[in-house]
Protein backbone atom coordinates (compact mmCIF):
# COMPACT_ATOMS: atom_id res chain seq x y z
CA UNK A 1 0.00 0.00 0.00
CA UNK A 2 2.87 2.46 1.01
CA UNK A 3 4.51 1.44 -2.38
CA UNK A 4 1.76 2.36 -4.36
CA UNK A 5 0.96 5.68 -2.59
CA UNK A 6 4.75 6.69 -3.44
CA UNK A 7 4.77 5.59 -6.91
CA UNK A 8 1.43 8.09 -7.41
CA UNK A 9 3.02 11.34 -5.41
CA UNK A 10 6.29 10.25 -7.67
CA UNK A 11 4.16 9.98 -10.74
CA UNK A 12 2.16 13.14 -9.54
CA UNK A 13 5.44 14.86 -9.66
CA UNK A 14 6.66 13.96 -12.71
CA UNK A 15 3.21 14.78 -14.41
CA UNK A 16 3.22 18.35 -13.48
CA UNK A 17 7.03 18.41 -14.37
CA UNK A 18 6.03 17.62 -17.91
CA UNK A 19 3.54 20.14 -17.36
CA UNK A 20 5.24 23.16 -16.91
CA UNK A 21 8.20 21.88 -19.00
CA UNK A 22 5.08 21.91 -21.75
CA UNK A 23 4.25 25.53 -20.62
CA UNK A 24 7.88 26.96 -20.90
CA UNK A 25 7.88 25.39 -24.42
CA UNK A 26 4.63 26.91 -25.50
CA UNK A 27 6.12 30.42 -23.62
CA UNK A 28 8.94 30.39 -25.75
CA UNK A 29 7.67 29.68 -29.00
CA UNK A 30 4.51 32.65 -27.83
CA UNK A 31 7.98 34.85 -27.60
CA UNK A 32 9.28 33.73 -30.77
CA UNK A 33 6.16 33.93 -32.61
CA UNK A 34 5.93 37.91 -31.76
CA UNK A 35 9.53 39.05 -31.38
CA UNK A 36 11.69 36.66 -34.13
CA UNK A 37 14.59 38.57 -34.38
CA UNK A 38 14.93 40.81 -30.65
CA UNK A 39 16.03 38.14 -28.27
CA UNK A 40 15.94 40.80 -25.26
CA UNK A 41 11.84 41.22 -26.45
CA UNK A 42 11.77 37.30 -26.04
CA UNK A 43 13.08 37.31 -22.83
CA UNK A 44 10.78 39.53 -21.81
CA UNK A 45 7.81 38.09 -23.63
CA UNK A 46 8.78 34.61 -21.84
CA UNK A 47 9.34 35.75 -18.73
CA UNK A 48 5.52 37.47 -19.03
CA UNK A 49 3.98 34.39 -20.74
CA UNK A 50 5.55 32.33 -17.61
CA UNK A 51 4.42 34.75 -14.53
CA UNK A 52 1.27 34.41 -16.66
CA UNK A 53 0.77 31.09 -16.82
CA UNK A 54 1.45 30.03 -13.30
CA UNK A 55 -1.14 32.91 -12.19
CA UNK A 56 -4.06 30.81 -14.62
CA UNK A 57 -2.78 27.84 -12.87
CA UNK A 58 -4.12 29.62 -9.09
CA UNK A 59 -7.42 31.03 -10.18
CA UNK A 60 -10.80 29.83 -8.78
CA UNK A 61 -13.52 31.38 -10.55
CA UNK A 62 -13.86 28.63 -13.42
CA UNK A 63 -16.79 30.07 -15.74
CA UNK A 64 -14.17 33.40 -15.70
CA UNK A 65 -11.39 31.39 -16.74
CA UNK A 66 -13.30 29.33 -18.97
CA UNK A 67 -13.57 32.57 -20.69
CA UNK A 68 -10.26 33.82 -21.05
CA UNK A 69 -8.75 30.52 -22.35
CA UNK A 70 -11.57 30.90 -24.60
CA UNK A 71 -10.91 34.08 -25.77
CA UNK A 72 -7.06 33.32 -25.91
CA UNK A 73 -6.21 29.52 -25.86
CA UNK A 74 -2.41 30.48 -26.94
CA UNK A 75 -1.64 33.41 -25.33
CA UNK A 76 -1.15 33.27 -21.38
CA UNK A 77 -1.00 36.70 -20.65
CA UNK A 78 -3.77 37.76 -22.44
CA UNK A 79 -5.62 34.76 -20.73
CA UNK A 80 -4.80 36.78 -17.54
CA UNK A 81 -6.02 39.99 -18.52
CA UNK A 82 -9.06 38.68 -19.70
CA UNK A 83 -9.46 37.06 -16.67
CA UNK A 84 -8.90 39.78 -14.18
CA UNK A 85 -11.21 41.53 -15.95
CA UNK A 86 -13.85 39.40 -16.44
CA UNK A 87 -13.42 38.57 -12.76
CA UNK A 88 -14.01 42.38 -11.77
CA UNK A 89 -16.91 43.26 -14.20
CA UNK A 90 -18.41 40.10 -12.30
CA UNK A 91 -18.02 41.25 -9.29
CA UNK A 92 -19.38 44.70 -10.07
CA UNK A 93 -22.11 42.86 -11.38
CA UNK A 94 -22.99 41.23 -7.63
CA UNK A 95 -23.20 45.13 -6.15
CA UNK A 96 -25.28 46.86 -9.09
CA UNK A 97 -28.94 48.05 -7.94
CA UNK A 98 -31.31 49.00 -10.76
CA UNK A 99 -32.36 45.37 -11.23
CA UNK A 100 -34.52 45.92 -14.28
CA UNK A 101 -31.25 47.23 -16.25
CA UNK A 102 -29.25 44.57 -14.84
CA UNK A 103 -31.87 41.80 -16.35
CA UNK A 104 -31.21 43.84 -20.00
CA UNK A 105 -27.11 43.34 -19.09
CA UNK A 106 -27.93 39.73 -18.50
CA UNK A 107 -30.33 38.84 -21.57
CA UNK A 108 -27.54 40.42 -23.93
CA UNK A 109 -24.96 38.90 -22.56
CA UNK A 110 -25.34 36.17 -20.56
CA UNK A 111 -22.07 34.44 -20.70
CA UNK A 112 -19.63 37.80 -20.78
CA UNK A 113 -19.47 39.82 -17.54
CA UNK A 114 -17.15 42.41 -19.18
CA UNK A 115 -20.17 42.97 -21.89
CA UNK A 116 -22.78 42.79 -19.20
CA UNK A 117 -20.79 45.45 -16.96
CA UNK A 118 -20.51 47.53 -19.96
CA UNK A 119 -24.26 47.02 -21.16
CA UNK A 120 -25.60 47.91 -17.76
CA UNK A 121 -23.67 51.05 -17.45
CA UNK A 122 -24.74 52.11 -21.31
CA UNK A 123 -28.43 51.24 -20.34
CA UNK A 124 -28.75 52.99 -17.27
CA UNK A 125 -26.76 56.38 -18.32
CA UNK A 126 -29.35 56.25 -21.03
CA UNK A 127 -32.39 55.40 -18.52
CA UNK A 128 -31.01 58.52 -16.52
CA UNK A 129 -30.96 60.53 -19.26
CA UNK A 130 -34.48 59.58 -20.90
CA UNK A 131 -35.99 60.17 -17.37
CA UNK A 132 -35.04 64.15 -17.66
CA UNK A 133 -35.98 64.18 -21.06
CA UNK A 134 -40.04 66.33 -21.70
CA UNK A 135 -43.22 63.79 -21.76
CA UNK A 136 -43.28 64.87 -25.68
CA UNK A 137 -44.16 62.50 -28.52
CA UNK A 138 -40.56 62.34 -29.31
CA UNK A 139 -40.13 60.64 -25.91
CA UNK A 140 -43.59 58.30 -26.11
CA UNK A 141 -42.24 57.73 -29.87
CA UNK A 142 -38.74 56.22 -28.30
CA UNK A 143 -40.42 54.27 -25.69
CA UNK A 144 -42.91 52.26 -28.25
CA UNK A 145 -40.27 51.47 -30.21
CA UNK A 146 -37.84 50.27 -28.00
CA UNK A 147 -39.61 49.44 -24.42
CA UNK A 148 -37.33 46.89 -23.55
CA UNK A 149 -33.63 49.12 -24.41
CA UNK A 150 -33.16 52.48 -23.17
CA UNK A 151 -29.81 52.83 -25.36
CA UNK A 152 -31.78 52.95 -28.55
CA UNK A 153 -34.55 55.22 -27.05
CA UNK A 154 -31.69 57.28 -26.36
CA UNK A 155 -30.56 57.57 -29.59
CA UNK A 156 -34.20 57.64 -31.17
CA UNK A 157 -35.01 60.66 -29.17
CA UNK A 158 -31.81 62.10 -30.02
CA UNK A 159 -32.81 61.60 -33.45
CA UNK A 160 -35.91 63.18 -33.84
CA UNK A 161 -34.27 66.11 -31.97
CA UNK A 162 -32.13 67.30 -35.03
Amino acid sequence: MKKSVYLLGIAAVLFAGVAVSASEAKCREIALREYPNDKRMQMFTYNQQLVAWRYMQTVREADVKAIALAEYPDDFSMQKFTYDQQSAAKRYMTTVRDAEVKRIALREYPDDFSMQKFTYDQQLAAKNYMATRPNGGAKQNAIREYPDDYTMQKFVYDQSQR
